[in-house]
């Protein structure tokens, strides 16, 4: 695997740690809201399962994103104001970078290799 990506992807589930954290803080905060979705990691460290399961974590990443959308167009919602939510924002745009950056690496090697 390429030395680019193995650096990204342990960047990325170092933070996906983190958002895991923040996720069960929130949910634990506010049991009637929303739970934000669950973004899983690469099962391993190998760049087979990352172009097979990439897609499936950006997906993830995309409702993680959507469900922050919805949460601050939410009127009179308290969860913005919790400390919890912004740790949640935070790493939720700390893993849409390192998944651009993946992303970006992936495609190069594609395009290296043909």
């Amino acid at each position: 695997m390429e030395v680019r990506l193995v650096a990204l992807l342990a960047s990325f589930i170092e933070v996906s740690t983190e958002y895991a954290l923040a996720r069960l803080e929130v949910t634990m905060l506010m049991p009637d809201a929303p739970v934000p979705p669950v973004i899983s990691r690469p099962s391993e460290a190998s760049e087979d399962a990352l172009r097979r399961e990439w897609p499936e974590i950006e997906t993830a990443l995309d409702a993680a994103r959507a469900y922050l959308k919805a949460v601050d167009r939410e009127e009179g919602g308290h969860l913005k104001e919790e400390s919890a939510y912004g740790w949640l924002r935070r790493t939720v745009k700390e893993l849409d970078q390192y998944a651009r950056a993946v992303r970006w690496v992936l495609t190069i090697t594609e395009r290296e290799e043909d």
